[in-house]
């Protein structure tokens, strides 16, 4: 029943609604104003009249699945189907229509495709992508609509833009994919045969079949890869009767032989580039050599000669003017064989690694003993160097007698890189001394004497002190010493101090005056430590085997002494009083071992650090208005 248009009966259609917004339809595109938002919705977002909105998602609806977006969940899936389509051929007298395969990707995370058609050498035909990745429309009246995951099935026709697409099959991932969908997947059909291609194939077919010599294979396999031998010539037919040494190449690639002569400096011959260039070599020595063209692949028989219808000739399928000739080959090169290298006997002697690893392997043998074809070398006779003359240092006077024109001598970068100072890491050993004399103001003198690991040289520094009478500073200048007891003027390099030569308790002669070292700094003590391979004065292990090859005696001794020292059994006796029994026992050991022994074995106590004076020291640092009485008051709390 139909109500009368009056005032009351008409619905209001703004009754609910929230949203009244228009949407923009026009905007500007590279300068120009153009109309953009031909489908989008009306006032509110609703659709106009007649108006069909595109679908903006795949064919799964928001909401079902998993939570994921489809770009996460559809990563990296691409269904694959191979499809064709037949192009017409205009104006073509062999062909009139073409068959041209290509494969068809469907991405899941976006329903786009693309066409793909496989690339043809010379095929005369733009190919590669036919049609770019996006998402492609349904043909009319749906082209509102785009191809989605159901749109797709083996054995059927599906229209790309003006192409006819044949899907024949499809890849094992793309079946099992569509029917977990539900999708009932068509058995694959053939792709019909191109006219074209078939003419072509039959085209390519020789009338007369050639005889084909692949060596690709050996190419593939060997390349790159020759054998060496040492051999010789004995020419002692000629003038000068002698032994040509020769060096034979043979080159796996394609069974070439190349020698080369070896020719020693001052015997008289010119230097040739090489003694036979590069070719296969026969076995025998044909009696006159073939003129170029006489030795063929294939050769052919004069069947009709006629001075009007002319020469007609055929192929030798038997080869009966074929030449066999036989041409050496890597099983014929062994130890001790000869190899007729046109005339000229020449023996193998001896052969490289590779040619050994390479006949182990395939032939299985195992005998490589050299010929012994000429007489060892004599020994070069001694070259005696003459004795220092005191000018400049000894290395520099040995590189004058060493060749012609001197060179500086070369110092040991890689130790000076490897030990010289790298930051807070100085590399030097320094070590605290006193002079040994009988003189009572000398014997008070304190000294320091570095030792530089970077290029083994020797610094000593003399401690200053007040009222002595003696001004300290440098005392010796940095430089390599000799050790005592030396002549100066000899042929041999002399012998300079090493840093294994310092350690605690030794005595070290620097420049005719003996010091006695007394301790070294925390850095040196640790050092020799961590390089104890360097310092077997610092090495526990050489240390504790001292003390187990002491004899039994003594080592009752130090059990006897180490019981009296420890009464209560606490694990800790003094320091002092191992160090004077091992020192009196005289067990081997230097005063620096024991300390090392006594390093390793000893309880360090860590100092408590007064937080309060630290804290009163800086303040007064920066001149607080405080008294000090009031500071002390506040930190003590």
């Amino acid at each position: 029943m139909a109500l009368p248009f009056l005032p009351g009966n008409s619905p209001n259609e703004r009754l609910g609604k929230e949203k009244f917004h228009k949407s923009q339809h026009f905007d500007y595109s590279s300068g120009v104003p153009m109309l953009v938002g031909s489908e989008k919705p009306g006032i509110g977002g609703e659709h106009l009249v007649g108006q069909e909105i595109k679908s903006k998602y795949s064919v799964y609806p928001i909401g079902s699945g998993t939570g994921l977006p489809p770009w996460v969940t559809f990563d990296k899936q691409v269904l694959c189907f191979d499809a064709y389509f037949q192009e017409t051929v205009p104006e073509a007298q062999s062909e009139t229509y073409r068959i041209r395969k290509c494969k068809i990707y469907f991405f899941l995370e976006d329903d786009t495709i693309q066409v793909v058609e496989p690339e043809y050498k010379n095929s005369g035909i733009p190919q590669g992508t036919l049609i770019r990745r996006h998402r492609i429309p349904l043909p009319p009246p749906n082209e509102g609509q785009f191809y989605n995951l159901f749109h797709f099935n083996i054995n059927q026709q599906m229209k790309l833009y003006s192409r006819t697409f044949t899907v024949t099959d499809c890849d094992a991932f793309t079946r099992n994919f569509l029917t977990k969908r539900g999708v009932h997947v068509n058995n694959p059909t053939t792709v019909p045969e191109d006219p074209y291609s078939s003419l072509r194939e039959q085209s390519m077919q020789p009338l007369r079949p050639y005889e084909r010599h692949d060596t690709l294979k050996q190419f593939l396999d060997h390349d790159r890869k020759v054998l060496r031998f040492y051999c010789f010539w004995d020419d002692s037919q000629s003038i000068y009767v002698d032994l040509r040494e020769l060096i034979l190449h043979y080159f796996l690639v394609d069974d070439t032989i190349e020698i080369r002569e070896v020719i020693p400096p001052n015997s008289g011959r010119d230097k040739v580039n090489k003694f036979l260039r590069r070719c296969r070599l026969p076995k025998h020595v044909p009696a006159k050599v073939k003129q170029p063209g006489e030795i063929t692949d294939r050769t052919v028989l004069n069947v009709l000669t006629s001075s009007t219808m002319g020469n007609r000739y055929i192929l030798d399928s038997l080869k009966t003017g074929a030449v066999h000739e036989e041409f050496y080959k890597d099983c014929d090169l062994i130890i001790g064989g000869e190899v007729n290298v046109w005339g000229r006997r020449v023996i193998l002697a001896d052969c490289d690694d590779f040619t050994k690893h390479y006949y182990h392997s395939k032939y299985g043998i195992e005998d490589f003993t050299p010929l012994q074809y000429k007489a060892p070398p004599a020994p070069k006779p001694l070259r005696p160097v003459p004795p220092y003359n005191g000018f400049g240092s000894e290395e520099d006077s040995l590189s004058f007698c060493q060749r012609l024109l001197p060179k500086p001598p070369r110092k040991d970068f890689q130790k000076f890189m490897e030990k010289d100072r790298y930051g807070l890491d100085s590399k030097v050993l320094n070590f605290q001394a006193k002079m040994i004399t009988a003189d009572p103001v000398d014997r008070e003198r304190v000294f320091i004497i570095s030792f530089y690991l970077s290029d083994d040289t020797i610094s000593v520094f003399e401690r200053p002190q007040k009222n002595s009478g003696v001004l300290g500073g440098k005392f010796l200048e940095r430089g390599r010493v000799k050790k005592p007891g030396q002549e100066l003027f000899k042929s041999q390099l002399s012998q300079y101090f090493t840093a294994q030569d310092l350690y605690v308790g030794g005595t070290l002669c620097l420049n005719s005056i003996n010091f006695q070292l007394l301790d070294a700094d925390e850095y040196t003590f640790k050092y020799m430590e961590q390089h104890a391979e360097e310092f077997p004065r610092a090495n526990m292990g050489i240390i504790i085997s001292k003390l187990r090859s002491l004899s039994e005696e003594k080592q009752s001794e130090i059990r006897k002494f180490l019981t009296l020292s420890d009464p209560s059994n606490t694990g800790f006796i003094p320091f002092e009083s191992i160090r004077s029994l091992l020192l009196g026992l005289d067990c081997d050991l230097s005063e620096h071992e024991v300390l090392v022994l006594g390093r390793c074995f000893s309880e360090r106590k860590q100092t408590q650090v007064d937080v309060g004076k630290i804290l009163l020291t800086i303040c007064k640092a920066f001149h607080l208005p405080v008294p000090n009485s009031l500071l002390e008051g506040l930190l003590s709390k």
